[in-house]
C-alpha cells in the first residue's frame, strides 16, 4: 500500500512538473528591440487628459527612466482611427519601445469586441514588425466590460505582447486618483506611468 501511494506520489510530481514546464508565461516578441525611440500611442490616456501640464503619464514616465518619451496620444481615438495614423505617429519614427493605451473609447462607443480587437491586432503587428517591442495598457471594466477584459488577454498571448491587464486598477473611481469619471489627475497619472515603467524596466538597457 505504501508502495502504491509513493509511485502515485512520483506520478503526480512528474505530471505538475510537466504542467509547469509546458504552461509557461507567453513568449515576448522583439525582447531586444531594434529602433531608438520610446512611443506612446493611444488615446486621452495616453495624452493626458485630466492632468496640468508635464504630469501626463509620459511626461511622468520620461522622467522615471531618464530618456524622451515621445507622446502621440490623442483623445476620443479609437483602435480605427488611431490605424489611420499609425504610419506617420509610431512607424516613421524609429520605435523602440511602444505603449500602447487603446480600447476604451471603442468599449464607450459600442464598437464590437472583433472589430475593435482586430484593428488594434492589426496595430500591434506592425510596431512588431518594424522590430519594436509592445506594451498594452488594459482596461477591465466589471460587468460593463463585454469581454475587452479577456480579449486583450487573448491579443497579447497571440502576438507576443507585453500586457498590463488593467491600467486603470485600483485608479478608476477614486476620487483622490481621478480628474473627472473617466480620467486620471496627476497622480492617477503617476500610477500609470509606474506600471509602464515596471513593464519595460526590463528591455530598457538591452541590445
Amino acid at each position: 500500500m505504501i508502495r502504491k501511494t509513493t509511485v502515485l506520489l512520483l506520478l503526480c510530481l512528474l505530471f505538475f512538473g510537466g504542467y509547469l514546464l509546458f504552461s509557461s508565461k507567453p513568449q515576448i516578441k522583439n525582447t531586444s528591440p531594434s529602433g531608438e525611440n520610446i512611443i506612446c500611442f493611444g488615446d486621452s490616456l495616453t495624452r493626458g487628459t485630466g492632468a496640468t501640464e508635464g504630469m501626463d503619464y509620459p511626461s511622468q514616465l520620461s522622467k522615471m527612466i531618464s530618456k524622451p518619451v515621445i507622446n502621440v496620444g490623442v483623445a476620443g481615438d479609437t483602435t480605427a482611427r488611431a490605424l489611420t495614423r499609425l504610419e506617420r505617429d509610431v512607424l516613421r519614427q524609429a520605435p523602440r519601445i511602444v505603449l500602447i493605451t487603446l480600447g476604451g473609447n471603442d468599449l464607450k462607443n459600442g464598437v464590437p469586441t472583433q472589430t475593435a480587437f482586430g484593428d488594434l491586432g492589426k496595430i500591434v503587428k506592425a510596431i512588431q514588425g518594424r522590430g519594436a517591442l509592445v506594451v498594452v495598457g488594459g482596461i477591465d471594466v466589471p460587468l460593463w466590460g463585454r469581454g475587452y477584459g479577456n480579449a486583450y488577454k487573448e491579443l497579447c498571448k497571440e502576438t507576443g505582447c507585453v500586457l498590463i491587464p488593467d491600467i486603470l486598477e485600483g485608479i478608476f473611481g477614486n476620487g483622490n486618483l481621478m480628474s473627472d469619471p473617466i480620467h486620471p489627475n496627476g497622480a492617477g497619472y503617476g500610477i500609470v506611468a509606474q506600471r509602464f515603467f515596471e513593464a519595460i524596466k526590463p528591455y530598457l538597457n538591452t541590445n
